[in-house]
């Protein structure tokens, strides 16, 4: 009887620590969406892009007794994901975009140990804009670069507001297509308890693809995305995050595209930026064109997870629009 009830207090007190712990700062690893920015423009052209993402099989939530009672492990988990944004061509050298995310995340602040794995209901989570440069554009085989700056902020304004900049990176020979945008997040504002500091940290996340064209309506490409939380000793860790260490996560998977043109045709093959449709290839030397019409990419994969902090599988699906 002594054994059982002394469980029985320890589940006591730790219900009450947990009701009585302050909200911690959150400073969980940046996991942008599961996307390649591309070197593509043109004045008057527009893009609508639906970036969706299920996640399962979710790493455990770390659970340690702090200064002011139970902290859990901020690494970012989140089971479905919906992102809206609409792209406009500005100049053939810049464009820029705008969305919304839609988020279904585990429980910043759960109550019990028992929710500690819960997850929220799907709300609207963020706001986001972006703007690409392009530097050197790529016209069919070759190399291009260009430089993504992209702004996102929480509704609420209670997590941090993240700066992302970087390149992008694109190579094709043939058939064949390769990109990579590795980028530097920095992290700023949102809510902070009294006494603590925000954290300001550095992350540095990236988007890798390589893919084959097979036709006009079809490639298969192998994508990898992750994160590596907080770079040297930048930002003020919060309690959790000097308990738990970082969450860095990795994710990699075969892509498969399809596209189908509406009253017009695009000659040359796929394209990485959906303007041409496909990963992999645009209109070269010879080839025409056409601006009439609109087009729809649809990109179905599956991601897995390379290391314990990562959802073990995320099933990835992309719909766009150009127009």
């Amino acid at each position: 009887m002594n054994h059982y009830a002394r469980r029985a207090d320890t589940a006591a007190l730790t219900f009450v620590t947990l009701w009585c712990a302050t909200s911690p700062v959150r400073a969980e690893p940046f996991i942008g969406q599961f996307e390649l920015k591309t070197l593509e423009s043109a004045p008057g052209s527009f893009e609508f892009q639906s970036q969706n993402a299920w996640s399962w099989d979710q790493p455990s939530r770390q659970i340690a007794s702090g200064r002011d009672g139970a902290e859990f492990d901020e690494n970012a988990v989140v089971r479905q994901r919906h992102a809206i944004e609409l792209e406009m061509g500005l100049t053939q050298s810049v464009k820029m975009r705008i969305g919304a995310e839609f988020e279904k995340e585990r429980l910043d602040e759960p109550a019990t140990i028992p929710e500690a794995n819960d997850f929220d209901d799907l709300s609207l989570t963020e706001l986001g804009a972006e703007v690409i440069a392009i530097l050197a554009p790529r016209e069919g085989n070759g190399a291009g670069l260009g430089l993504v700056a992209e702004l996102e902020g929480p509704v609420d304004q209670e997590e941090s507001n993240h700066l992302t900049l970087g390149p992008v990176l694109e190579f094709q020979s043939g058939r064949w297509f390769a990109a990579a945008v590795p980028m530097f997040v920095y992290a700023f504002g949102g809510d902070k308890d009294e006494g603590e500091e925000i954290d300001d940290k550095w992350d540095f996340a990236y988007a890798t693809q390589v893919s084959y064209t097979f036709s006009d309506t079809w490639a298969l490409a192998l994508e990898g995305y992750g994160t590596v939380d907080r770079l040297g000793s930048s930002g003020h860790p919060s309690e959790s995050a000097e308990l738990f260490g970082d969450f860095n996560q990795h994710r990699v998977g075969p892509v498969l595209y399809y596209s189908v043109g509406f009253g017009g045709f695009r000659g040359g093959g796929p394209s990485a930026s959906g303007s041409a449709i496909l990963p992999g290839a645009s209109a070269g030397p010879g080839e025409e064109e056409e601006d009439e019409g609109a087009t729809l990419t649809l990109g179905l994969g599956l991601l897995e997870g390379l290391n314990g902090n990562t959802p073990d599988h995320t099933l990835k699906l992309s719909i766009e629009v150009d127009f």
